[in-house]
């Protein structure tokens, strides 16, 4: 069996990329011979390059797009960007995918040699990340050798997707044999289109143990202080980490891909240089954690972190499906009373999350065979 692994391997960002290792790094423990499929399209890579491109249209929203990315990434964020860059890159070429040609057409896929395919993890379905559904991400093409398509903790992004793509999600997803999505409160609504059985599996960071983690990370130089990372901006989660901040005496630093000398908080320190091995340092070393980032959530929990989720406007169901498998509903902030210090039962966590992963390779396991 020769399996390949179609997902955001990508993309310059540290839980698609963390994700992509994981599952890859799981699955050859099953299959040796699985390798990430090098699959680069223009419309997913272009934004993260110190030049951004990204195929819009009309041709003047991609010319704004991208004079204002290298107006930030050269009068802003400057040496860090290509800093970053370049560890994005190490990251990629020494843990997920050196062994082929990059593919940047679907065109590329038909004459691979793998005969399974695994679509997944991260927002692969999600029509507003990939500009419109894409075939590739349903195994949607020809291959001369292909047999099998498994979707490992695919998502969405939300419990569904807009009115107007959904007849032609029905269409693409004849094309995988087995379904399973990340995000269980999605399920009803992928069974309810296909009439076919779908199954909640854990994200990929999941299937790895905290030590397998922990021997990767790259320790910052700082020590004692509140991460903040965010997806999207949160005036009520920067005030929380102010305050926070005067409360226990300790510095707030924040992870960013670039700087926004508009929008930054000018009390934080902002590291934008940190590729996905300092992302895990950062994670793995904070006093407290604030967020509303799927895989920063993750690893709080992987690393048994003190932290508080604050919700996401769109993206919120990722969110509270983890935090409500883990027992941690507390953890999100609704009413401001939320208490960051409140003990958590780190080994029952752990109980929840080992029944997690014996689930979710069982699925893997059966899918293959």
């Amino acid at each position: 069996m020769k399996i390949g692994i179609l997902t955001f391997y990508c993309s310059n960002n540290y839980g698609a990329m963390l994700q992509a290792y994981a599952l890859k790094t799981f699955v050859k423990s099953i299959c040796n011979d699985t390798q990430i499929v090098p699959y680069a399209p223009f419309f997913l890579v272009g934004r993260h390059w110190f030049i951004p491109y990204c195929p819009l249209k009309p041709f003047s929203a991609m010319l704004r797009y991208t004079l204002s990315g290298l107006k930030n990434n050269l009068l802003t964020t400057g040496i860090d960007a290509f800093r970053q860059i370049r560890r994005m890159h190490d990251f990629r070429r020494k843990y997920l995918c050196d062994n082929f040609h990059v593919i940047r057409s679907i065109k590329g896929l038909e004459s691979l040699p793998f005969d399974t395919y695994i679509v997944g993890s991260d927002q692969i379905w999600n029509p507003e990340i990939t500009m419109g559904l894409r075939p590739a991400y349903f195994g949607a093409f020809p291959g001369k050798n292909k047999k099998q398509v498994i979707a490992y903790a695919a998502s969405l992004g939300g419990e569904k997707i807009a009115l107007k793509y959904q007849d032609e999600m029905r269409t693409l997803l004849t094309n995988v044999d087995q379904i399973s999505l990340r995000e269980a409160s999605a399920i009803p609504f992928i069974q309810n289109l296909t009439g076919r059985t779908a199954t909640a599996v854990a994200d990929p960071v999941f299937l790895l143990e905290k030590n397998q983690w922990e021997t990767m990370v790259s320790p910052p130089t700082e020590n004692h202080y509140i991460l903040v990372h965010v997806t999207e901006k949160n005036n009520k989660l920067e005030d929380y980490a102010a305050q926070l901040s005067t409360e226990k005496h300790l510095p707030v630093i924040q992870l960013k891909y670039r700087k926004d000398r508009k929008r930054d908080n000018k009390n934080f320190q902002i590291v934008t240089d940190a590729g996905p091995l300092e992302f895990l340092g950062y994670v793995r070393h904070a006093d407290y954690v604030l967020t509303n980032s799927f895989h920063v959530l993750a690893f709080s929990i992987i690393f048994q972190k003190n932290f508080l989720v604050f919700g996401h406007s769109s993206r919120n169901a990722r969110l509270e499906n983890l935090l409500t498998y883990c027992t941690l509903n507390e953890r999100m902030v609704q009413s401001g009373q939320e208490k960051i210090d409140k003990p958590i039962s780190w080994n029952m966590i752990a109980q929840r999350i080992n029944q997690m992963k014996k689930e979710s390779s069982s699925f893997l396991l059966h899918s293959l065979n």
